[in-house]
């Protein structure tokens, strides 16, 4: 009979301390990898909408395996296609279906992947705006995006049972090293996370620490036995939680042993305090590296890349008219080019010629240095009411945001985002006296952004820097569609467009 593992352990006749785990390994029930689900998602995808053009075009298709196979695809096509396989799994991640939790049982799935479908509906838009043949229309897309959801469920359903049929359930054995404030934290979570299905056999350390003792959990051994441990017990991961200043030789003794053994040894990330920073570990060229994020850099930034790409095509083709009728506008009320260009900070400080419809004089710029005194904008922007150099054209304009829809290219050309911190102009940020306001460029700037929907021109210099950050720091999807929904009832209304 073996004892409770939550008990203490009484010493056995080898030497080492009675575990109270089975002698044999128990299998445990894992899920398939994220990146195995992902590309057979992306080949779902793509497979049933060639399915449904396919079907929806039977009567155009060619006769014969010959023929069929003669058939050309554009570049166009390819290139969009390839888009979309990459924006499927994107939307899926964004929308929490790749947690291991979810992969491996299946609750809460049908819902994300309904809005997942939605989602990938809306993009698969792009199909029958950009087609010449007409082959794929807006109901087609619409009957792909009803079936995806349906379809993405019973593939997961049948790749779970498959992976179950030969696996015997069970909690993985884990042995913690170390009994101090680092340990009891990685405790805490391990025993809190649902998804991990851990049993903490015990602890080892050199010199045992009140702060695990006092959880109950058996004390295994020092250090030095560790090795033996995992020899003649059943461990399937090691978690170190000591401080890797003062214990840096103890972390790697511990490493060691379970590289000679061949069992898996797993650390925290928040090896060092940060304020804004967030750890996470990546594969560098030869070896792993703990990177500290101050912005977000994971995959939802695709399915958004992806947002951007779709919405500028569509709005560049639906607004084209509008653009017509401004430019005309421009050129017949003041002499001038009808663009404005003006060299813009970006992405992480990168320069770029951001274009606008002009709305003042052809040599505003060279006036603005006899206006600098009249300067009524707080901090390092330059703004003034009733500028002489706004034009009447430039002036409705500005008041109604049309002379920015020619940045639709630089969200097209990945220069700018739909949504994020605005572009600023090298003069202002020339005048930035604090390094925190540099952040700002830590995102790809955007057509929109808080600030937009908050007052734009009324916001003082402060209050705006603020909401640029305070954007960073809650950056996710549905911030960026809230955004976008709320900015044309902001640019209808006028107000703060000065």
């Amino acid at each position: 009979m073996t004892e409770a593992v939550g008990d203490r352990a009484a010493p056995a006749t080898d030497g080492l301390p009675r575990l109270g785990v089975a002698p044999m390994p128990r299998p445990v029930e894992l899920a398939p990898p994220a990146l195995a689900w992902q590309v057979a998602d992306a080949l779902l995808a793509l497979g049933l909408l060639a399915a449904v053009a396919v079907v929806a075009n039977l009567g155009r298709m060619p006769h014969g395996a010959k023929e069929f196979l003669a058939l050309r695809l554009s570049i166009k096509n390819i290139l969009l296609m390839t888009a979309f396989g990459f924006a499927w799994p994107a939307v899926l991640r964004a929308c929490g279906c790749y947690a291991p939790a979810r992969l491996r049982e299946g609750r809460g799935e049908w819902p994300r992947l309904i809005v997942a479908s939605i989602i990938a509906c809306g993009l698969a838009m792009i199909f029958p705006l950009t087609s010449e043949s007409h082959s794929v229309g807006p109901v087609h897309v619409l009957i792909f995006g009803a079936l995806l959801a349906p379809v993405a469920v019973g593939i997961r359903t049948v790749a779970r049972a498959a992976s179950r049929a030969g696996r015997r359930t069970g909690p993985r054995q884990v042995v913690l090293v170390g009994s101090g404030p680092i340990a009891a934290r990685v405790l805490e979570a391990v025993r809190l996370d649902p998804m991990a299905s851990s049993e903490v056999m015990g602890f080892v350390d050199t010199e045992p620490h009140r702060a695990i003792d006092a959880r109950g959990l058996p004390y295994l051994g020092v250090l030095a036995s560790l090795e033996r441990i995992l020899m003649h017990h059943v461990v399937d991961e090691v978690f170190i939680g000591l401080p890797i200043r003062s214990r840096y030789e103890q972390i790697q003794q511990a490493i060691i042993a379970c590289e000679r053994v061949g069992v898996p040894a797993r650390l925290p990330t928040d090896l060092f305090r940060t304020r804004l920073a967030a750890p996470r570990v990546e594969q560098g060229v030869d070896r792993l590296v703990l990177a500290l994020d101050v912005a977000p850099s994971d995959s939802r930034l695709v399915l958004k890349r992806a947002m951007d790409v779709a919405g500028a095509a569509v709005l560049l083709v639906l607004l084209a008219p509008l653009f017509v009728l401004t430019a005309s506008a421009v050129k017949l009320s003041s002499r001038g080019p009808v663009f404005f260009t003006q060299e813009r900070f970006g992405y992480m400080k990168r320069r770029f010629r951001m274009l606008k419809f002009r709305t003042m004089v052809r040599n505003a710029e060279a006036l603005q240095m006899d206006l600098e005194v009249r300067n009524e904008a707080s901090g390092p922007a330059f703004k003034i009411h009733n500028d002489p150099r706004i034009t009447t054209v430039g002036r409705f304009l500005r008041r109604s945001s049309l002379d920015e829809l020619p940045q639709l290219w630089h969200v097209l050309t990945g220069e700018m985002s739909l949504v994020g911190p605005r572009p600023l102009p090298i003069r202002d940020v020339g005048h930035f006296a604090e390094p925190w306001l540099m952040r700002r460029f830590s995102m790809r700037p955007g057509l929109t952004c808080l600030w937009q929907i908050s007052g734009r021109s009324d916001l003082g210099f402060d209050r705006w820097i603020a909401l640029d950050l305070e954007y960073i720091d809650r950056w996710s999807l549905g911030l960026d569609f809230r955004i976008l929904l709320l900015t044309l009832p902001a640019v209808l209304s006028g107000r703060g467009a000065d």
